[in-house]
């Protein structure tokens, strides 16, 4: 059974499928993988970046080294369940994701007020000096419903499914429902590999025979580059009209 880990450094490709490649997909895998114990579950996040988006805006340049901070959260929470505050960052194709769990009323507390939680470690050093550097607040939520596999030879090498990309950027609080506009048809699916070696011959094979190409999907980049980016842009043209900017 996976396990749940806050450190992770691992190569990831991203697919995105029809409906009918995702159904044969998920039948292929099942003989090489199963499900994780949380079976279909939502994840809830908030991105955070500059009043810039310089952090999805220099990501979108498809730099060597790009980095990203969110809170994610499974499902709906209150304030006393557990977040996750994530430094996720990619460097020559590799991934590094770096995470501390807290209670949401504690990160909330440290995010805005920069009130420590009683439980500190190395990974929270890590996330101080990202956010001494970067001048970032909430900027959009981003739901969407997961299916998670796992090697049954290999711990590490992990499939997900996502579907029912949804997001906003208002209401940016993980107590509220997970609703939002969707990112994506309903009849697409955006599948994840997270290996921490080569993809196994036969998962290769399946990929070519069946011409799943892989994707440059990215959550967030797609909502700046669709909606937050002319939302933007219209509020400084607005400005420019009134003489502010």
């Amino acid at each position: 059974m996976a396990t749940t880990q806050n450190v992770f450094k691992r190569y990831e490709q991203k697919y995105m499928l029809s409906k009918n490649q995702y159904e044969s997909m998920l039948t292929f895998l099942g003989n090489y993988m199963e499900q994780d114990c949380y079976g279909l579950h939502t994840i809830c996040n908030i991105y955070f970046d500059t009043n810039y988006y310089n952090l999805i805006r220099t990501s979108l340049e498809k730099p060597i080294y790009k980095e990203k901070f969110r809170v994610r959260s499974y499902g709906q929470i209150t304030t006393n369940d557990n977040v996750f505050l994530e430094i996720k960052k990619k460097y020559k194709g590799v991934v590094y994701k770096r995470r501390e769990s807290m209670m949401l009323s504690e990160a909330d507390a440290y995010l805005q007020y920069n009130i420590k939680p009683k439980k500190q470690g190395q990974i929270l050093h890590e996330i101080d000096w990202f956010l001494n550097l970067n001048d970032i607040s909430p900027k959009i939520f981003i739901a969407y419903d997961r299916l998670a596999l796992f090697s049954k030879d290999d711990e590490t090498l992990r499939v997900t499914f996502d579907h029912n990309i949804r997001f906003r950027d208002y209401d940016l609080d993980l107590t509220k429902s997970t609703y939002g506009r969707k990112l994506i048809h309903d009849d697409w699916y955006l599948m994840e590999l997270k290996m921490s070696m080569a993809m196994p011959k036969w998962l290769s094979d399946y990929l070519a025979v069946n011409n799943i190409l892989p994707t440059s999907f990215s959550k967030y980049g797609t909502c700046y580059k669709e909606f937050i980016f002319f939302k933007e842009l219209g509020k400084s043209n607005l400005a420019k009209h009134n003489g502010v900017a």
